[in-house]
């Protein structure tokens, strides 16, 4: 890996909630040193106004995302993709495009916070608790040596966060 930022995609199958969290963690957290990105296998077309709000109370900059399809980053011309994570269970069972440049994969699998039941106030824990668990993940990535582990190395990493 060189000294350009890493770009990172983040799936779920309707890029609504968890990869669009991860999404604005990452480039937040990542400071220059990653690039974040989300979509999904068939997205919604919109951002969950719980995701926002969870967004929102952390402080992290909301300007800007939107529910994607996964194919705008299978195109010529989309970023070269250094990692793709998938976290949600149903798109890692899909049959992803080919992306550009071979990136590594793993699965991040966390939860969908929207599809948990209750009042407002469990249904927002539910949001937290998610945005909690995929900031852990990802101070774990960046805490990661990458420029001196090796690709096979660096994947294994990749692949145990998502356990964590």
């Amino acid at each position: 890996m060189n000294d350009q930022p890493h770009h990172v995609l983040f799936v779920c199958t309707h890029n609504s909630a968890r990869s669009i969290m991860a999404e604005a963690i990452l480039n937040h957290l990542g400071r220059g040193r990653f690039r974040a990105f989300s979509a999904g296998s068939h997205p919604t077309g919109a951002v969950h106004p719980l995701a926002l709000a969870t967004l929102e109370a952390l402080s992290l900059p909301a300007e800007g995302l939107r529910s994607k399809d996964w194919a705008e980053f299978a195109t010529p011309g989309a970023p070269a993709l250094d990692f793709v994570f998938t976290v949600c269970d149903q798109a890692a069972g899909e049959a992803c495009p080919v992306w550009p440049g071979q990136p590594m994969t793993a699965h991040w699998g966390v939860a969908d916070p929207a599809a948990i039941p209750g009042s407002g106030e469990q249904k927002a824990r539910a949001f937290r608790d998610t945005a909690t668990i995929l900031k852990r993940r990802i101070e774990l990535m960046l805490a990661l040596p990458i420029a001196s582990l090796d690709r096979m190395a660096l994947q294994r990493a990749v692949r145990d966060i998502g356990t964590r």
